[in-house]
């Protein structure tokens, strides 16, 4: 579109869960409710329109072997814009994408820093690695350097055991965390074990990535801290491969890795009827693709939310809790167009028919 140019998206605005409007605008690349006066280069959408997806657990700037270079965190980027998703909490990265802000054609990232992770613990070349005296400080840095968050990995397999187990002492998290809230940053943890969890919770953690260990005896805990949940369920669908693959070496982690595989919608449909607010996020990354939240949101409503909920946790909730806004008057326009009303099937989701991006038609 030229300077000055406005768009018309017309058919449905889905501003709320509730809240069905006719039609908005895009004027200077804001949303407007009023037509402008005396606008004449028009350019009209029609369909069902939802702000710009999140996806709550997105690395961009990292591959399987740790950080990628910028064309690659590009293609990232790029893949996930034409997903639809239009805001990502990058939830830990090594690599710096910061050059991403000054890209008008890119999501918008929310990023929590690299992650920090206990010596020899995590995925080579992934992770700060080291120990807990060094947890508050190395919490520090990453507030410092994020946008409101940081990324610990609360437990992964301990070689001795043979089995997952928590990386931090409580008293190490507990001190962390609250460092982390002194400079006003949350704090997340992957987690996919039962035994970490009650420690985070009680030390103050704000969300759990994963969240696979979440046991009938913690979810009132959970509950009543108010700990969002964040599932990756499309991650969740490896664990069979993963465990099949440490079998012969550790074969206690590979069962229990397939008990949390084999009970992961029950865990997530009790911790919704349970009140614990959930949001989409895939885990692309790594070794996953990108441009796969609308897989994830289809996954939620496998495991029982209910659609429209199930949507909220890739829009209007998601961009709430992230403290981002919709598609509020005077709000940056990000959205996406579908054919049809993704609270009625998320399956519209996975083709959208158009993608906006500060203001301009970008797919």
């Amino acid at each position: 579109m030229s300077d000055g140019a406005v768009l018309h998206v017309k058919g449905r605005v889905l501003a709320g869960p509730d809240d069905v409007r006719d039609e908005l605008w895009v004027v200077g690349g804001r949303v407007s409710y009023d037509r402008p006066a005396g606008a004449r280069d028009i350019r009209t959408v029609e369909g069902w329109a939802l702000p710009g997806l999140v996806d709550a657990h997105c690395h961009v700037g990292l591959g399987a072997e740790g950080p990628v270079d910028a064309a690659t965190a590009e293609k990232q980027a790029l893949t996930d814009r034409e997903a639809g998703t239009l805001l990502i909490r990058d939830a830990g990265s090594p690599s710096d994408t910061r050059w991403v802000d000054d890209r008008e054609d890119l999501p918008k990232i929310i990023r929590a820093g690299r992650h920090i992770a206990r010596t020899r613990r995590y995925i080579r070349n992934f992770a700060w690695e080291i120990e807990p005296d060094d947890l508050v400080a190395y919490v520090a840095q990453e507030a410092r350097r994020g946008d409101g968050w940081v990324k610990l990995v609360g437990d992964w397999i301990d070689r001795d055991l043979g089995d997952l187990a928590p990386c931090w002492p409580r008293e190490a998290v507990e001190a962390a965390i609250a460092e982390a809230h002194r400079l006003g940053a949350r704090v997340t943890a992957h987690c996919f074990a039962e035994n970490s969890l009650r420690d985070l919770v009680e030390a103050g953690i704000d969300c759990i990535e994963h969240a696979t260990g979440l046991t009938e005896d913690l979810i009132p805990l959970f509950a009543e801290w108010g700990v969002a949940i964040v599932p990756t369920l499309v991650n969740i669908a490896t664990f069979p491969q993963l465990a099949a693959g440490g079998e012969s070496r550790y074969p206690r982690w590979s069962a229990h890795m397939r008990r949390l595989h084999e009970r992961r919608y029950d865990t997530v449909r009790g911790a919704y009827d349970a009140g614990i607010p959930v949001y989409v996020g895939t885990d692309a990354g790594g070794s996953l693709a990108h441009g796969l939240v609308a897989a994830e949101v289809a996954e939620l409503v496998a495991a029982g939310i209910p659609a429209v909920d199930a949507v909220s946790a890739t829009s209007w909730g998601a961009r709430a809790w992230l403290g981002r806004p919709g598609l509020e008057e005077g709000a940056p326009a990000d959205l996406v167009v579908y054919e049809g009303d993704p609270r009625a099937d998320v399956r519209v989701l996975a083709a959208p028919r158009r993608v906006v991006l500060n203001g301009i038609v970008v797919e």
